[in-house]
């Protein structure tokens, strides 16, 4: 085999960038280690300026030509990687399994279908794109999308594959080529990514992935010239210094960042799906930017709920993702493991109490010792101001505080520098709609939870973002919208 292959579960994955069509080593490399047990996965092609420059320049030369094929071709290669996605489906949730811990029943069920319908969207959405001419005082005015350039796309652990493909097919259907950056803790589904667009067909170019570190290959690729779109997801400190990168070359951005988001519970909601909506917030591992991890529960109904959440978190079970019974993996990386606890026990030395979960081995309930695993943790006695309350964790730790009037549920729920998502619970629609008109939020879930449709906007106000991706507005921002006016004569061809 050669030596710059690793076999996970079975499944053969190049280890090196893939820029132009074509395998491409580095001099360094990085290890990539499993969450599940923290056995070695490979040696990464570690790339920096050189790399990303050779990457930008093949995107930059495959433009022309991908951006000038015609809407229906570039749709049907876009099939045809969906349905590759869909031959490969099992190795893609297995090797992504392997890879970040997450559950491998969600990679199969949830995850990798929905890789696959990213693709076939975007790619039905594009042969729809179109605006309405409109007529002023007898002039036609006509809108159209002009293919922007080459596109940067950086993409998190937490949901490698199917981040990467939300940001990539509306890219990639809009007529720009990409270069992806994978995180360093999970590089591996991007690469099998670049095998599938090559076998559906994607000419050399179209689809660049760049290994390696933010610091050197992501700061090289959003701070070059010749790139016309950085779309990111990850944290906010990150995301500060992409954008002050880019503005060199005033290179615009997506940005879609952390969040805090609230869990308003009403008394008059339905207790029982109110918390299965609160431990649906422990899915992966609390390691998801929507989370509601702030539960605001009011008064009356408090001592019940709190109750029926600390039971049902106490019974989900911890371990190895590749068992259906699993209910919560690992933590991406032990870097991730020490935030999370050191953020939970600042947290108790300050007052918090424990219902359940907490530090491990400290008598708040069992769970699984050794490697990146955190309990799932239910935090009460919290002060509005304190840090478990205004920053991100990205952990299994929530947080449960009560308020007594509507205004001041929304007080609490929209006090912190993010704005990513919402949920409420409540059975009177006139409080639904009242509440969630005043909810600082990118997206609102009434009773429900990630339910999300491709045809919507998604982003983030305030800290947990700039800008909205999803249906139209994707290709609003990888595209250069262009508005032609005619006038109503002058034609000499009077046909």
């Amino acid at each position: 085999m050669s030596e710059h292959l690793t076999t996970v579960a079975h499944v053969p994955v190049d280890t090196r960038h893939f820029i132009g069509g074509e395998r491409i080593a580095s001099a360094r490399t990085f290890t990539d280690v499993s969450p599940i047990d923290g056995t070695p996965l490979g040696e990464i092609a570690r790339g920096g300026a050189p790399e990303a420059d050779a990457a930008v320049a093949a995107a930059r030369a495959a433009f022309p030509g991908w951006a000038d094929t015609p809407r229906a071709e570039r749709a049907r290669l876009l099939g045809a990687v969906a349905d590759g996605v869909e031959k490969r489906l099992e190795e893609l949730a297995v090797v992504e399994t392997h890879d970040n811990g997450a559950l491998l029943r969600s990679h199969r069920r949830g995850v990798m279908p929905r890789v696959a319908h990213n693709f076939r969207f975007f790619a039905d959405r594009l042969l729809r794109l179109e605006h309405e001419d409109f007529e002023t005082r007898g002039h036609t005015q006509h809108v159209s999308w002009d293919p922007a350039g080459p596109c940067v796309l950086i993409t998190p652990w937490n949901a490698p594959l199917l981040l990467a493909t939300w940001k990539a097919a509306p890219a990639l259907a809009a007529g720009g080529t990409v270069i992806l950056k994978p995180s360093e803790w999970s590089p591996l589904t991007a690469s099998l990514l670049a095998d599938i667009a090559t076998a559906a067909g994607l000419p050399p170019g179209v689809l660049n992935v760049v290994q390696g570190y933010g610091p050197e290959a992501g700061a090289a690729l959003v701070g070059h010239p010749d790139v016309r779109r950085v779309s990111f997801t990850g944290s906010v400190p990150t995301a500060r210094r992409i954008a002050a990168s880019a503005a060199a070359h005033l290179t615009p951005l997506s940005l879609e960042l952390g969040g805090k988001s609230p869990l308003l519970v009403f008394a008059d909601a339905d207790l029982e799906l109110a918390v299965d909506l609160a431990v649906q917030q422990y899915d992966n591992a609390g390691q998801v930017c929507l989370a509601a991890t702030r539960i605001l529960v009011e008064e009356p109904v408090a001592g019940e709920f709190t109750h029926r959440l600390a039971e049902k978190a106490a019974r989900l079970r911890q371990g190895d993702p590749r068992d259906a019974t699993t209910d919560l993996g690992p933590l991406v990386h032990p870097r991730q493991r020490e935030k999370v606890d050191g953020f939970v026990r600042r947290a108790l030395e300050a007052g918090a109490r424990a219902v359940v979960g907490g530090p491990p081995g400290e008598g708040r309930g069992a769970a699984r010792t050794g490697g990146p695993y955190y309990p799932p943790t239910l935090l009460t006695d919290v002060a509005q101001d304190s840090e478990i309350v205004q920053e991100e964790v990205f952990g299994p730790v929530l947080t449960l505080q009560t308020f007594t009037t509507e205004d001041e549920a929304v007080h609490l729920a929209n006090d912190t520098r993010f704005g990513l998502a919402a949920t409420v619970a409540t059975g009177d629609h006139e409080r639904a709609r009242r509440v969630t008109a005043r909810l600082v939020a990118g997206t609102v879930w009434v009773n429900c939870f990630y339910v999300r449709d491709l045809r919507a906007p998604f982003g983030g106000s305030r800290q947990s973002g700039v800008g909205r991706e999803g249906g139209d507005w994707s290709f609003d921002f990888y595209c250069d919208l262009k508005t032609t006016v005619s006038a109503p004569n002058g034609w000499t061809d009077h046909a």
